[in-house]
């Protein structure tokens, strides 16, 4: 079960912390480090199990609860008011994307107690959603050591709410024909 790729993972995730403690103390450059740390594990995990044939069940739930606690983690620390960042992410994109995560979770959850077990596959939007977040939170984190304020990451934030949205309706249509649907 804890094969080299799952303790990329876990490793991942034990970060986490440290990155938020980095940050909250004002270290902007390690705690960019550790990001930048974090986001190679989560490369390398899943490079390691295609290669050497190791994907686990384990793994297909780590690896995706990995990614949203650290971008999660990570928007929720960059919009914390009391902090002296050059670049604070707004509170109601933080918002908007904790919410997108949550009600797609429920409604997975929903739709397989409801009419059974139907799979739900990341969409391109959500794989682009993800990426914008990430090149979004380390424009903010890199200016941020930096020490000013950058018009990128205000592009960052619109391009994030906009991909945000699109993912969301997306998301919504797709569970609507997962629905309406023949059973799998």
């Amino acid at each position: 079960m804890l094969t080299a790729a799952n303790q990329l993972t876990l490793l991942r995730m034990l970060l986490i912390p440290g990155f938020v403690i980095l940050t909250i103390y004002g270290h902007l450059g390690w705690a960019l480090t550790v990001f930048v740390i974090a986001g190679v594990t989560d490369g390398l995990d899943g490079l390691i199990a295609r290669r050497s044939n190791q994907k686990t069940s384990l793994g297909a739930w780590l690896d995706p609860m990995a990614d949203k606690l650290l971008l999660v983690t990570t928007f929720v620390v960059l919009a914390l008011p009391n902090l002296d960042l050059a670049n604070r992410l707004p509170v109601w994109l933080t918002v908007c994307i904790i919410s997108r995560d949550v009600v797609i979770i429920l409604t997975v959850a929903i739709v397989n107690l409801a009419i059974g077990r139907r799979t739900f596959r990341p969409s391109v939007f959500g794989k682009i959603a993800t990426a914008t977040y990430i090149v979004t939170a380390v424009a903010a984190m890199l200016f941020n050591y930096l020490g000013y304020h950058s018009v990128l990451v205000d592009i960052g934030v619109w391009v994030s709410l906009a991909i945000t949205i699109i993912s969301s309706l997306h998301y919504i249509w797709h569970a609507r024909m997962i629905i309406d649907g023949p059973a799998n």
